[in-house]
């Protein structure tokens, strides 16, 4: 089949993901974000010292090469490949044949609509608005710049910028991310800047004439040829073949097909002159600079035309793997099964984190040692996307629910995490997972048009194609459905010939169950069919455990040393819990039971949040527990953030509080309360005395101090109120400047309107307010409010706690 003598030149063998594969990486750093930041430094020194160690080390397919008759004589050009070919047959000796194997297959995107009432329908919906903000003259100005076309307006930034070495690799994503998405919504003014974009690209290679298409020139395949430093060509020509075959696959460009195998050929080409120059093993050398999923690529492309077309680094192998498992459905080739498989069970027992993601600082580290790796520097974004293909295959093959659960938890925790709130094209690079951690941490948050990293990129593409795991298919006579996730979302399943609706109801802290709805509704006559549905191994929270073929498997813990047994993750169901917490992580629980230790949080709760604030200077501050046991008054910044959890209360209601409704806040005047600080669940707003600062302290030790009388404020306005103290009469709660403890203050019918004016306060509805998955995990020092991770934008939270019987 010579149609696969290009996708051999770019396999990179099972020696590159085994325990020999620090052979096959060069010493250049191969961190993105370090790549990123040495090739823009204006440290000349600092650059000529790294680049001076750029070096790659053989690989056992280049020291086969070697052994080569006549190597020197060169009597036939394409001895080296022949060579090379009959080396990979002995490590592969099965002929090509598709696996007898009957796969689950894909149902088609066109086809699922996800429900307007799931998170996940909001995260699609806007991903879709940050799709449609993008420009298309600013995505092609770079590919325009090296086609020797006019540009119009200004590039964008970040790693797009016309300086990046990697320029071009988001603009593949996003053909991705746009036909993927309009299959996802049949958004027409989507298709039209898709469309656009494919437009514009063919206008660059028809200029460039070649076959050749990207947004940095092709020089930069001489100096990888050469074995000169350089950024990762063959990564950036991966996104934009896959961005070409997707717009194929999803939008029936047909153009777009033509302009991916015309690349293709260019490729070809330029890799035979490579190994007619020097050598196979030259070829396999420079691989080693991250090719992206060239692998997968070429696999996809050959499905299609089936015609003769002419210290590890994590999210550089994980791709490779993806492309192991493609060969592995077109040739039948078990190792490439067992690679995946293998693989799979590699990283998910001893490199992944509670979140279902993997890798620090871009690498994998030890394994089982991930206790020490806890920081801002956690789980790469594109490492989870990857780890979802992986898993998605291995259930398309086996149908073990094992696979559906990773995906589950991958997908909620590592991917629904890494966008904040609804705002378009802003998205984490990592995922904090150290105790105390912040999504604004290390790279923070970036931004819509100068960003723009790999995250990015696989980002837009993971949050256009939620819909495409839900369900799966099995043709046959009798057709049969397998649903997998629970999403709210319907499906027009053609083969069943039926329109099917899952509801799911929203998940909520104070109900334990999964309610789901399906409903049936018959297209024609109508049709036999099975109906499959998973059951999560977190169903039942007593005696959980995961099969895989058959055989039970330990539920991995995050470190396998004895002194880290206590450091756990808590999840509900497929919902890993973060703590609000500054870097706490002790726990000593209360109660051995889970139900009376960790309690859910009412949802009527968040109709008594509040924030007690005041204008200064046209600025906002609001009463704030900043130490977090000292009481101030601190200028408001934003939602979302530590600032917004500190400023919120929970108001408790002492006076018939069971029965009390209220149609405002002003319905409290008159009513004795207590305010329980919303990050710190059982403590209490408590004055050390008459004159004394105000501090948070818990509930058992405020006795009567912390109950207060709200009354209409003292500084005559009507939106104003005062706290007046229960136990100390004529005695209210004082600010008057900003950053200094708050106080209690005493006077007798005093008009003085600077006091009158220190003791008022505007109420209004909390900053914060309570997820619908909210708990309480009780210790003994202190309490801990738990959130599912994915809830988090800015605020501080701990993941993995010290908890201790």
């Amino acid at each position: 089949m010579k149609g696969f003598e290009l996708l051999n030149l770019f396999i990179v063998l099972l020696s590159c993901i085994s325990a020999s594969a620090r052979e096959c990486s060069n010493k250049l750093p191969e961190s993105h974000q370090l790549r990123y930041h040495l090739l823009t430094s204006k440290n000349e020194t600092w650059k000529q010292e790294v680049l001076n160690h750029y070096h790659l080390t053989p690989s056992d397919d280049s020291a086969w090469s070697s052994l080569l008759p006549r190597k020197i004589l060169r009597e036939e050009e394409d001895d080296e490949f022949s060579w090379a070919m009959m080396y990979r047959k002995m490590k592969n000796p099965g002929e090509f044949k598709i696996p007898e194997d009957k796969f689950l297959e894909d149902v088609s995107l066109h086809d699922v609509r996800l429900g307007k009432d799931s998170m996940h329908w909001r995260a699609q919906q806007t991903n879709l608005e940050y799709l449609l903000m993008l420009d298309v003259d600013r995505l092609v100005w770079s590919f325009r710049k090296t086609a020797g076309l006019r540009t119009k307006g200004n590039a964008y930034g970040g790693w797009e910028d016309p300086t990046s070495q990697l320029r071009g690799h988001f603009v593949g994503h996003y053909l991705s991310a746009s036909a993927l998405m309009w299959a996802s919504t049949h958004n027409d003014t989507l298709k039209e800047k898709m469309s656009a974009v494919v437009s514009a690209l063919s206008h660059c290679q028809k200029k460039i004439g070649s076959g050749y298409l990207s947004a940095f020139p092709s020089r930069y395949f001489d100096h990888l040829e050469a074995l000169k430093p350089v950024w990762a060509p063959y990564y950036t020509i991966h996104k934009i073949l896959a961005g070409l075959l997707d717009q194929y696959k999803y939008a029936d460009n047909a153009h777009a097909l033509k302009m991916a195998t015309r690349m293709v050929e260019y490729f070809y080409n330029r890799v035979q002159k490579v190994i007619r120059k020097y050598s196979v093993a030259r070829h396999w050398q420079y691989l080693n600079e991250e090719p992206g999923g060239m692998n997968d690529v070429l696999y996809r492309l050959f499905s299609i035309t089936s015609n003769d077309i002419s210290d590890f680094h994590v999210n550089t192998h994980i791709p490779l793997v993806i492309g192991t498992q493609r060969r592995y459905e077109l040739t039948g080739e078990l190792l490439h099964k067992e690679m995946g498989t293998f693989f799979m069970d590699l990283v998910n027992s001893s490199h992944t984190y509670a979140t279902g993601g993997t890798s620090v600082g871009e690498f994998w580290r030890d394994p089982k040692r991930l206790a020490t790796t806890l920081g801002t520097n956690n789980e790469e974004s594109c490492t989870t996307y990857n780890m979802l293909k992986v898993s998605r295959n291995l259930f398309r093959w086996t149908k073990e629910s094992a696979y559906a659960d990773f995906y589950e938890r991958a997908l909620i925790n590592g991917v629904l995490s890494i966008q904040r709130g609804t705002s378009p094209g802003v998205m984490i690079y990592m995922l904090p997972l150290g105790p105390g951690s912040s999504k604004q941490t290390d790279n923070g948050w970036g931004t819509p048009f100068d960003s723009f990293w790999c995250c990015y990129g696989t980002g837009i593409e993971s949050f256009s194609k939620l819909g495409d795991s839900i369900y799966f298919e099995e043709k046959g006579k009798i057709p049969g459905l397998y649903i997998i996730q629970y999403i709210s979302s319907s499906f027009d399943w053609k083969s069943g010939q039926i329109v099917l609706n899952q509801k799911v109801d929203p998940v909520v802290s104070s109900d334990p169950y999964l309610r789901i709805t399906l409903t049936f509704s018959p297209k024609g006559a109508g049709k036999a069919s099975t109906l499959n549905l998973r059951i999560p191994s977190w169903s039942n929270s007593n005696g959980a455990k995961a099969m895989l073929n058959g055989q039970s498997l330990a539920l991995p813990s995050p470190d396998d040393r004895p002194k880290y047994a206590s450091l756990q993750a808590i999840l509900y169901g497929p919902y890993l819990l973060a703590g609000h917490s500054e870097g706490d992580w002790n726990i000593t629980k209360t109660a051995k039971s889970l139900s009376d230790w960790i309690t859910p949080i009412p949802v009527s709760y968040n109709s008594h949040l509040v924030t007690f604030s005041k204008e200064s200077r046209k600025s906002k501050f609001v009463l704030t527990s900043s130490n977090p046991s000292i009481i101030t008054m601190e200028k408001f910044h934003k939602f979302g953030t530590d600032t917004a959890v500190r400023a919120t209360f929970r108001l408790i209601i002492l006076e018939d509080s069971s029965s009390f409704k209220y149609s405002s806040y002003r319905d409290f005047i008159g009513k004795s309360v207590m305010l329980e600080p919303f990050s710190h669940p059982g403590m209490l707003v408590a004055p050390k005395g008459k004159h004394h600062e105000l501090v948070v302290t818990n509930s058992s030790r405020a006795e009567g101090s912390s109950v207060f009388r709200l009354v209409s404020g003292l500084d005559g306005k009507d939106n104003t109120v005062s706290l007046e103290s229960k136990s100390h009469k004529g005695c209210y709660v004082y600010s008057l400047k900003s950053g200094k403890s708050m106080t209690l203050r005493c006077h007798k019918k005093s008009k003085k309107p600077k006091f009158n004016h220190a003791v008022s306060f505007v109420m209004e509805k909390g900053k914060s307010k309570y997820h619908p998955i909210s708990f309480v995990a009780k210790g003994t020092n202190r309490n801990y409010l738990l959130e599912p991770l994915l809830s988090f934008r800015d605020e501080s939270y701990t993941v993995y706690f010290n908890i201790q019987a």
